[in-house]
């Protein structure tokens, strides 16, 4: 995994999914397929896939931009401990699956709108319309010095990011639809309609709340999954920094106190002597023993 704590990727991208969002069984479906050998670009990867050519490209996309193949285009120690056969959750049914393919999708910063919205942008604007994020991200590329950003292929990214993180009515009434969205279960981006000069204007938000419904083992994951600390990390870090728990599932301070106060108490957590202390006003959360972040999973998996 790339290291943590980078505030903004030196190179934005906004495509390489073909305007497909990734649909629930396209990872296992991409898993399997790579575990047999073969790459996309096989002349009959289209056959073999089920699906259409642009299709085959959105999914050799997306299996990047989850973090379940690397650059070199080989499976992940991730993928192999979720979408294996006799993986965790091969076919992501369990709810805490989508919090740890929610986390990847933004820390590797393959697709870089996820990454900016849930670091950065949420903070800055708490309610937000299509045009403020595409106004955002060309106000980051000229801090970059980068060429000019395109605006239309923002904007399609955007798109793609509302469809898979959020369901159309049609969707809402049949829970099973195969087109949905990976994420729309997570609930974590809210839309609003409005008039405005009698135009309807459509208005998300990301809230920051308590987030009750995240496996202490899952927050505990992202936690771990930084090799810029030892034994010991902060509150404020965990949430404030970029690609920590707090940014990436916009948890609020008094949800993280609790969680982190429910992990440290925990007696399946007692082996690695996790504490929650507060020296001189800086609360931390340290250990004894930094656990292994598959071992966390594990615990959790085992139930």
């Amino acid at each position: 995994m790339m290291q943590k704590n980078i505030i903004t990727p030196i190179k934005l991208t906004f495509s390489g999914h073909e305007t497909f969002h990734c649909r629930h069984l396209w990872l296992k479906k991409g898993y399997d397929f790579i575990k047999k050998g073969r790459k996309f670009t096989d002349n009959d990867a289209v056959v073999e896939l089920g699906v259409g050519k642009n299709m085959v490209s959105s999914i050799s996309f997306w299996m990047k931009a989850f973090g379940i193949i690397d650059k070199d285009g080989l499976l992940t120690d991730f993928a192999d401990y979720i979408l294996e056969d006799n993986g965790k959750d091969p076919y992501i049914e369990d709810e805490a699956t989508l919090w740890l393919l929610h986390y990847q999708l933004i820390t590797q910063n393959i697709a870089s709108t996820y990454s900016l919205i849930f670091n950065e942008f949420r903070r800055e604007k708490i309610e937000f319309t299509r045009d403020n994020f595409i106004a955002f991200v060309v106000r980051k590329a000229e801090e970059l010095n980068m060429s000019q950003i395109n605006k239309n292929t923002v904007s399609t990214d955007f798109e793609v990011l509302t469809k898979m993180y959020l369901r159309t009515d049609a969707q809402s009434k049949d829970r099973e639809d195969t087109f949905s969205g990976l994420l729309t279960e997570l609930n974590i981006i809210q839309e609003e309609k409005r008039k405005v000069d009698d135009k309807t204007v459509t208005f998300y938000s990301i809230t920051t709340e308590e987030k009750s419904e995240i496996p202490d083992e899952v927050l505990l994951y992202a936690i771990l999954d930084n090799d810029n600390f030892d034994k010991s990390i902060s509150l404020y870090t965990i949430e404030q920094e970029p690609d920590q728990a707090g940014s990436i599932f916009a948890i609020g301070r008094t949800g993280l106190i609790n969680k982190i106060e429910s992990i440290s108490s925990n007696k399946k957590f007692k082996k690695y002597g996790i504490t929650f202390n507060d020296h001189a006003g800086i609360k931390e959360l340290q250990f004894k023993t930094k656990p292994d972040k598959f071992e966390i999973l594990r615990e959790y998996y085992a139930n």
